[in-house]
């Protein structure tokens, strides 16, 4: 079962729009990141990342967006799903 996550990105100041850039090169690309917006508030930058599981879901962050220059914290949100009673 795939698992989806938000990860919410601050940035470096001045770095933000470049660092939306380089995600959105990389989601281009294929792998887990999906989606890339610029956002105001607490955080600059937030992905929409898709992986098979929590192991690559890991991965994609620490080696994929983690390491973009400018990116200087990272919070996942991961999503669930609720049934109704």
């Amino acid at each position: 079962m795939a698992v989806n996550s938000y990860v919410l990105i601050e940035t470096d100041v001045g770095t933000a729009k470049q660092v939306a850039i380089e995600l959105r090169q990389r989601a281009q690309s294929g792998g887990s990141v999906k989606s890339v917006e610029m956002v105001t508030g607490p955080f600059d930058v937030i992905c929409l990342v898709e992986a098979p599981d929590l192991e690559q879901l890991g991965n994609c962050i620490t080696d994929s967006i983690q390491t973009v220059p400018g990116v200087k914290r990272t919070t996942t949100c991961l999503t669930i799903q609720v049934s109704g009673t």
